[in-house]
């Protein structure tokens, strides 16, 4: 059998001046439960994460707690003013913790309708917030449709509380990891339908506006999964290369294969696959710059949490 496009990538050296990681880095775990989704790095120099009905916090020194229970969450992030913003998947609404601990709904429904299940958020540098909202599993309760009556699974973006825009409508198929660029001209999209056969699982860009409005003819296509699981979470060091959750260890016929391994895909600037960080956990979901300087990526991964060293700070 040939080598598959990603493993003849995989398999090329790196020069040590352009690895994302140090000599012989390799993901290792840090805790064992609990950790399924949504890493964020917050102001208090602690980690915050989904799992377990509930978003956690982890301490620089490893001790955690819970920082609000029964959340029902997937994505969080911290926006300029750090204060967390979340992904209230099972609530199906975006959440603002205030400083005082009080919650805010930034938006739960969109033209009057509920949103399928906020998955990932990014947040651009004038404070604008884009998710997601795919729909996992069951489908009976979806809301979202388009003109024609066809099931919408789109991105969106909040200007303010209850001010939303739907931005993406059928431009990719299953919308999950977002990322918008520094600069605020590229949002980076997971495309990621895992759960059907045939399904999309790719990872594009495409041109933001000054407005914030996305431009549907800017679609590029950067890796394609093909039938292996897709792309997830997503993250960018200040040397513009892009992390990206995905892969499977463990194949479930017939929706997935194993094509490509669970673990942080690592991009290059132009887009070039240049390594992957192995996790041997499934399902690999997502990941966070956090720690000292910023130099430590944090993996969640079937309900654990790794990390591993990086050679250049988070972007954001």
């Amino acid at each position: 059998m040939r080598p598959s496009l990603a493993a003849l990538l995989l398999a090329l050296p790196l020069l040590a001046a352009d690895s994302p990681v140090p000599p012989g880095a390799k993901p290792t775990q840090v805790d064992s439960a609990g950790a399924g989704e949504g890493p964020a790095w917050g102001p208090d120099n602690a980690l915050y994460y989904s799992g377990r009905n509930r978003i956690q916090r982890r301490t620089p020194n490893g001790h955690t707690t819970t920082f609000r229970d029964n959340a029902g969450s997937n994505g969080l992030l911290f926006d300029p003013q750090g204060r967390l913003v979340v992904c209230e998947a099972a609530n199906r609404r975006i959440t603002r913790t205030e400083k005082d601990g009080s919650l805010t709904i930034l938006t739960d429904r969109y033209d009057g309708h509920r949103y399928n299940s906020p998955n990932d958020l990014t947040i651009d540098s004038r404070g604008r917030i884009y998710f997601s909202d795919p729909r996992y599993g069951n489908r009976d309760s979806m809301e979202m449709r388009d003109p024609a009556g066809k099931l919408v699974e789109g991105i969106y973006r909040i200007d303010a509380p209850g001010q939303v825009t739907r931005i993406l409508t059928h431009e990719v198929d299953r919308p999950n990891g977002l990322y918008v660029s520094p600069d605020d001209k590229t949002l980076y999209v997971a495309a990621n339908n895992n759960n059907t056969p045939g399904g999309e699982r790719k990872l594009y860009r495409f041109a933001l506006r000054p407005d914030g409005s996305l431009d549907p003819a800017s679609r590029h296509l950067i890796f394609d999964w093909k039938d292996g699981r897709g792309p997830d979470g997503i993250k960018m060091d200040r040397q513009g290369r892009l992390f990206v959750a995905g892969g499977l260890n463990q194949p479930p016929p017939p929706h997935e294969t194993n094509r490509f391994k669970g673990g942080v895909y690592v991009f290059s600037p132009a887009g070039q696959l240049l390594t992957l960080l192995p996790v041997p956990v499934d399902e690999v979901t997502n990941c966070a710059f956090g720690g000292p300087n910023r130099q430590t990526l944090f993996i969640t991964a079937g309900g654990t949490l790794w990390s591993i060293p990086v050679n250049s700070p988070g972007a954001r």
